[in-house]
């Protein structure tokens, strides 16, 4: 909601999502569609592999996976946000959502899960890119951000991969169940342009010279951090070198 007193002009309009209903997008071998309620079985399960339950935090018995689900299903008629389910051939793979969405300034973050027996075949690199085509687009958004914990390396090879510009670092922005965390953050603009995805491409960007090229040439820097709980900090932030 813009505050009262704002003098520019909305980017997008209120009813740009929930004057329709939320599409399936297909793209890249696999297909994002609305949550179902016949889902959430699943959900729970996947909240329990360990990988998924240490990035985002979060345990669901079935009833709660149940409300999970119309909460993301609600986030599209509410236009705070949409959350799909990734399906490759049928089967659930994993999920990609646009949170915090930003109507006034057509700005979003990504975010996303793959699960364990879908990992390793591109499906985060191929679902983001799906997602971003859609939102740059079709919704025509101005900026979408993604930001992930500066331990999290696989998610940094998935921001890189799908083109995302490693922007910076923000300190003690997260907590997880081990403290805060130090988050890249990465982002795409409007107009940016992205390295082409293939359907099965496993593949991250090469490095040179010990760097891995962006959209921007920027790139980020293995961060120092404490091993001291509750806080997992860095030493410094800048545009940094990517963690190996």
């Amino acid at each position: 909601m813009t505050q009262p007193g704002t003098t520019t002009a909305p980017v997008l309009k209120p009813g740009v999502l929930s004057s329709r209903a939320q599409p399936v997008l297909p793209g890249h071998d696999l297909l994002l569609r609305p949550w179902q309620e016949a889902d959430a079985e699943q959900v729970a399960r996947a909240y329990e592999d360990p990988a998924i339950h240490r990035w985002h935090a979060r345990s669901l018995s079935i009833d709660q996976a149940r409300s999970w689900v119309k909460f993301e299903r609600d986030r599209w008629a509410q236009e705070r946000g949409a959350s799909w389910a990734v399906t490759v051939r049928g089967d659930l793979a994993g999920r990609v959502a646009l949170g915090g969405l930003d109507l006034h300034e057509a700005c979003a973050e990504i975010s996303y899960w793959v699960l364990p027996q879908h990992r390793g075949q591109g499906v985060a690199v191929r679902a983001v890119s799906t997602l971003v085509d859609w939102a740059f687009g079709d919704l025509a958004l101005h900026r979408v951000e993604l930001q992930h914990s500066t331990l999290n390396k696989a998610s940094c090879r998935v921001a890189l991969a799908a083109g995302f510009c490693a922007e910076g670092t923000l300190r003690a922005k997260a907590l997880h169940l081990d403290g805060w965390h130090d988050m890249h953050v990465h982002a795409l603009i409007a107009g940016d342009v992205r390295p082409a995805v293939r359907a099965g491409d496993t593949s991250a960007p090469a490095e040179v010279d010990g760097h891995v090229p962006t959209t921007a040439a920027t790139v980020m820097k293995s961060p120092t951090t404490s091993t001291a709980a509750p806080s997992i900090r860095i030493a410094r932030t800048e545009l940094m070198k990517l963690p190996e």
